[in-house]
C-alpha cells in the first residue's frame, strides 16, 4: 500500500495507486502519523479500506500531495555510508554508523520550496536518500526485530548547507534548516516496497542527472542501521531514518555546483517515486 498525505484538507490521509489518489476513510484517523500510532490492527483496515478507495480516485497532479509525515519524535540520519559517496569524499569508510539529527521543523512536502535565510549560507547541495518510517517502538533490537518494526519507506532529500557543515564542524544546524528535509511523495508499505537493499536513487537538476546509484552501495544496510540505533535509544512509532546519500552531491564536484533560487530539484526512489522541489528565494 502507499499513504500519502492530502495537502490542505482536514483528513489528508490518502491512497496512492497506478497514477490515482483518494482520501482514505478511517474511523479516528486523519494523518499516517495517527495510522502508525493506532497500531497493526487498524493498518489491516486502512489496507482493506484503500483498496476499496482508490477504484474512485482521481488523477494524481503536482501539488496535490504534502509530506507523508507530520510530527516524528526524531529524524536519525547516517551520514558517510555509500561506498561510492566515501570514494567521491576521498574520506575512508566508518567503523559503525555515523548518527547526526536533523530537526522535525525541516520537514516540507512534494513541491515545496527550500529556502533559507538571506545571507545565511551560499552552499546549498542536495542528497537524495532512502528514509525509513518506524511502525513499532524497539530498543536492543535485533535486526531482524528491527526490520519487522518498519511501517514504511520514502524518498528524502537531506539538504546540506556546506559552508556551515565544515564551518561548524558538526553537522546538525547545516541539514536542519526550515525547509531542508523534503519528504515524500508517498509512505510505501514493506510488502510492497520489497528489499531495501536493492533499489535505486537517483537526483536531478534542472532535469540533469547528478546522482545515480544503488542502495546495494550502503556500508551498513536498512536493518543494521536500525539495530545499531536501538542500542543507544528507543526508535519511537513514527520516528524518521534517513540512511545516507551515494555518489554526485554537489559539494564535491569539480568544480563544486550549488542549488540557486529558481531550481527544481527531483530524487527519486525505485519503488517509491520522485519528490519534486523548488528553490526559493532567500528569506529574512
Amino acid at each position: 500500500m502507499r499513504f500519502a498525505h492530502l495537502k490542505d484538507a482536514e483528513h489528508p490521509l490518502a491512497v496512492v495507486e497506478a497514477g490515482r489518489v483518494a482520501a482514505l476513510p478511517v474511523d479516528g484517523v486523519a494523518t499516517i502519523d495517527e495510522l502508525i500510532a493506532a497500531g497493526p490492527e487498524v493498518w489491516a483496515v486502512a489496507r482493506r479500506t484503500g483498496a476499496r478507495t482508490i477504484q474512485d480516485g482521481e488523477p494524481l497532479q503536482p501539488d496535490m500531495l504534502a509530506a507523508p509525515l507530520g510530527t516524528p519524535s526524531k529524524i536519525a540520519c547516517v551520514g558517510l555510508n555509500y561506498h561510492d559517496h566515501c570514494r567521491e569524499t576521498g574520506m575512508a569508510a566508518p567503523e559503525r554508523p555515523l548518527i547526526f539529527a536533523k530537526f522535525p521543523s525541516s520537514l516540507v512536502g512534494p513541491d515545496a520550496a527550500i529556502e533559507w535565510p538571506d545571507g545565511l549560507t551560499e552552499q546549498v547541495d542536495w542528497e537524495v536518500e532512502l528514509a525509513v518510517v518506524m511502525g513499532r517502538r524497539i530498543r536492543h533490537a535485533s535486526e531482524r526485530e528491527a526490520l519487522d518494526a518498519v511501517f514504511g519507506y520514502t524518498a528524502a532529500n537531506d539538504v546540506s548547507a556546506r559552508d556551515l557543515q565544515f564551518a561548524d564542524q558538526q553537522w546538525v544546524r547545516a541539514k536542519s534548516i526550515d525547509s531542508f528535509c523534503p519528504l515524500g511523495p508517498v509512505i510505501v508499505t514493506p510488502d510492497e516496497f520489497g528489499d531495501p537493499q536493492d533499489k535505486g536513487l537517483l537526483a536531478r537538476v534542472n532535469g540533469e542527472t547528478m546522482q545515480d546509484s544503488t542502495t546495494a552501495e550502503m556500508i551498513f544496510g536498512v536493518a543494521e542501521i536500525l539495530s545499531f540505533l536501538s542500542r543507544a535509544c528507543t526508535l519511537e512509532p513514527g520516528d524518521l531514518i534517513l540512511t545516507g546519500t551515494p555518489w554526485g552531491v554537489g559539494g564535491f564536484r569539480d568544480p563544486p555546483v550549488f542549488l540557486e533560487p529558481g531550481d527544481r530539484v527531483e530524487v527519486e526512489v525505485e519503488g517509491i517515486g520522485v519528490l519534486a522541489n523548488h528553490i526559493g528565494r532567500s528569506t529574512t
